[in-house]
């Protein structure tokens, strides 16, 4: 069953863990334009609801998921660490954690999710650094990275 949408976004929530000293990183994406992303990126046709092989696709990915999300924290690149994920009806989300890192002082954000395989596509970005209220980044084509600065 193909599913159709008539606007292409994906959610991305990151949170400093004081207690870690972690990024925590939450991305909503929709599965069906995942499906399009990965068989771009891989060159075969991927199904994500009911992959061939679950291991194959568990790597690709992350493989992916690595590729378009690059994260510096107080100017350090951080390495990212897919943990797992869960299908939530139309969209899934993944679920990653960062190496250690320092409490963030800035956090540049370079997501280039799905740009190139959907027209129209926006990744939007919120980060928490202790407190409830996320600042946020909208990202698209063009407009691929963004920087935000906490107060000291």
């Amino acid at each position: 069953m193909a599913l159709v949408h008539p606007f292409f976004i994906s959610l991305t929530e990151m949170s400093y863990n004081s207690e870690k000293g972690k990024m925590e990183i939450s991305q909503k994406i929709f599965w069906d334009d995942l499906e399009v992303g990965l068989s771009n990126h891989f060159g075969e046709k991927v199904n994500f609801l009911q992959p061939k092989d679950k291991a194959t696709l568990d790597r690709q990915v992350k493989t992916y998921l690595e590729k378009h999300n690059q994260i510096l924290v107080n100017g350090k690149s951080i390495t990212l660490n897919l943990l797992g994920y869960e299908v939530d009806g139309e969209a899934a989300w993944f679920y990653l954690e960062s190496s250690p890192v320092d409490l963030p002082k800035s956090v540049e954000v370079t997501n280039t999710l799905l740009l190139s395989d959907r027209p129209g596509q926006q990744n939007i970005v919120h980060v928490y650094n202790q407190s409830k209220s996320p600042r946020s980044l909208l990202l698209s084509e063009g407009n691929e990275k963004g920087k935000i600065e906490f107060q000291k």
